[in-house]
């Protein structure tokens, strides 16, 4: 498979039509891109092996899972500190466990903190190393594309505008669509879900989606619950449902919803894209589910919040460059929706932007037409072009 930068001489085992695969997902959008990617990937290599570290999908994809993606779920800087050492315990274990499989290709998903360092090690000894989802460079602690170019031969990228950067740094990049842009088709009727969900058919409705990190959930849990009440004094017939991750999610929004005095938000558990689909109107934490709405076409308001300490650190040393945070608005390179962050992703905020999409038919409509050209813009077979990749590095 001849030498790689870096490999010091040594070479890999040879490809006999039944690669090993490794692949390292953290939390759940992770797990859907890699039991995808492991589908597919199936398909071309009937007799695979794949092993590593992925959630309840991957497994079921045929991953022999040695840890869960769960355990590198963890969200903010001083969040990644306190839980540092488990996290560098769980990656020397992982190393050496996966120099000893001496897999033909090697596959970080996302979880970049983790995973660079991880292909930095592999690569070293010969092994090829994938990055599939760029992190956000672009946007913050630029300087990482430094470490990347170190880390993978090749990485994988979901937008449209991320090759371009990684070519002006010298770091061999595609563009491969993004998977859920396949997987989800617009949806016009919202009652269908409500039914679906056991909610009113006929009531007009507002989701709330905190996020599935416990952090951010802990942190959007009251201002999004205070939200609802408030939009609920201005319009009684409204009904809120609420998308959780897993029971320690739930228990968060139950207690919370207990200590507001606020019980009537109805919680759904690992359906979030009916979740969106029964809604008029969506309040979501940044991240993968405002690609689902955008896909789902729905108007959402976008909020961020982060602990304190992480952010007063980005704002003195300048780590975050100042644009727009939420995708849609990135993809589109206009605030599309509403983006509220830190202290103003407050219950004002929210129940403010939620009523403004619920009164205005124009916006929304002007709205759905640019969601529907975005998507078209995503769509590309995804997990088949990512899986042509990896093929094309097994095959050099």
């Amino acid at each position: 498979m001849g030498e790689l930068p870096g490999n010091h001489g040594q070479e890999l085992h040879p490809l006999n039509g039944s690669p090993v695969i490794a692949l390292v997902a953290g939390e759940a959008s992770g797990d859907q891109l890699g039991a995808a990617l492991i589908s597919r990937l199936r398909e071309k290599y009937p007799d695979a092996t794949f092993a590593g570290i992925g959630g309840s999908k991957m497994k079921a994809a045929g991953m022999d899972t040695w840890w869960d993606a769960e355990e590198l779920a963890v969200f903010g800087l001083f969040e990644v500190l306190a839980h540092f050492p488990r996290l560098l315990k769980l990656r020397r274990q992982l190393t050496r466990r996966l120099l000893d499989l001496a897999p033909d290709v090697f596959i970080g998903i996302d979880a970049p903190d983790f995973n660079l360092g991880l292909e930095i090690k592999l690569r070293r000894k010969g092994i090829r190393t994938v990055q599939y989802v760029s992190p956000t460079v672009w946007a913050w602690r630029q300087k990482r594309v430094r470490k990347i170019s170190r880390a993978a031969d090749l990485v994988l990228c979901l937008f449209p505008f991320e090759p371009k950067f990684y070519k002006d740094h010298g770091v061999a990049a595609t563009y491969v669509g993004h998977p859920m842009a396949d997987q989800i088709t617009a949806d016009s009727d919202p009652a269908r879900a409500r039914a679906k969900l056991g909610l009113e058919p006929s009531k007009p409705t507002v989701a709330l989606l905190p996020g599935s990190r416990i952090g951010e959930v802990t942190r959007l849990a009251e201002p999004m619950i205070e939200a609802a009440r408030k939009l609920l004094s201005g319009r009684p017939g409204l009904q809120f449902v609420t998308a959780v991750a897993n029971s320690r999610v739930s228990a968060i929004l139950e207690a919370e919803m207990e200590r507001l005095s606020f019980p009537g938000i109805n919680l759904v558990e690992h359906d979030p894209r009916t979740v969106i689909a029964s809604a008029d109107a969506v309040m979501s934490a940044s991240g993968t589910a405002t690609l689902e709405t955008l896909l789902i076409n729905r108007p959402m308001v976008v909020a961020y919040r982060i602990s304190p300490a992480t952010y007063n650190l980005v704002k003195v040393t300048g780590l975050v460059k100042p644009q727009l945070f939420a995708l849609p608005n990135i993809l589109a390179g206009e605030e599309l929706v509403p983006e509220l962050i830190q202290h103003e992703a407050n219950s004002d905020n929210l129940a403010r932007e939620i009523n403004k999409w619920l009164d205005d038919e124009t916006s929304r409509k002007a709205l759905g037409q640019r969601f529907l050209d975005l998507h078209n813009q995503l769509q590309c077979d995804a997990s088949e072009q990512a899986a042509n990749a990896v093929s094309g590095l097994l095959g050099q």
